[in-house]
């Protein structure tokens, strides 16, 4: 029986990740040299969505080639390492597009939201936020989209030692809720957050968007009726689910 409702935040709650893809790939096009377009840089960032910063911005360095350019400004950051540095560019970019509260009200995702007060009422589970984004971002996210006391618990970056797919984070929020993994259904976007949950033993539904749906559906990581491409056809097939599992 499912006593609890689990959700990702960024691509499932609100198109964050859009707003995550657009930064690095204008922190990417700073560091280049070669004319390298914020179009291809978003191309690629579909093969790390749900990643920990780190991976990210390995992955996008080592991709475009930018990791000299990345290195020449440690000293400035003063920091020790290529993508650390990468990442001090990219914050500030992430950080302005956040501030515009418009930003996020026109990427909230309706239809997943819709679930965070319904989960309550009519069917009186528990709710929690497992997030890869850190505190102050969640904090200002939630804020801003009116949920900030929608969850019985929130889980950040800052919470846990191993980022998904690590099931250490929905393996915490299931602890505090104060029920097993097998009685929550986890929703979320990216392949990273659905190993995570699975690898946790819970219940998971996958509601893709244009950065996750091919690899969802590739990867083959939940049966077909748990993949939502469609956000109309979620309440549906969260309904059926929770039929199955009473």
């Amino acid at each position: 029986m499912i006593k609890a409702m689990i959700f990702d935040l960024d691509g499932t709650l609100v198109d964050t990740e859009k707003l995550k893809a657009i930064s690095y790939a204008r922190a990417a096009v700073q560091l280049a040299a070669n004319g390298l377009r914020e179009e291809t840089v978003l191309d690629a960032f579909k093969e790390v969505v749900g990643l920990s910063r780190r991976e990210v911005s390995m992955y996008i360095l080592e991709r475009f080639g930018l990791a000299d350019a990345a290195a020449a400004r440690m000293d400035y950051f003063g920091v020790d390492a290529p993508w650390q540095a990468f990442i001090q560019v990219r914050l500030p970019i992430y950080e302005e597009l956040l501030a515009e509260p418009q930003a996020l009200i026109s990427n909230l995702l309706p239809h997943t939201v819709a679930w965070v007060h319904q989960a309550r009422t009519p069917y009186q589970l528990r709710v929690g936020l497992a997030t890869m984004s850190y505190c102050p971002q969640v904090r200002r996210v939630l804020e801003t989209l009116t949920l900030a006391h929608a969850f019985d618990f929130v889980a950040s970056r800052d919470d846990v030692e191993q980022g998904k797919p690590d099931p250490e984070i929905y393996q915490l929020v299931a602890c505090e809720l104060g029920v097993a993994p097998v009685e929550c259904l986890v929703i979320e976007d990216s392949p990273t957050g659905v190993k995570a949950a699975l690898a946790a033993g819970m219940n998971c539904i996958a509601v893709t968007t244009a950065f996750t749906r091919d690899s969802i559906r590739m990867q083959q990581l939940l049966p077909a009726q748990q993949i939502v491409d469609e956000p109309t056809q979620l309440a549906a097939t969260i309904g059926n689910l929770l039929t199955q599992k009473v």
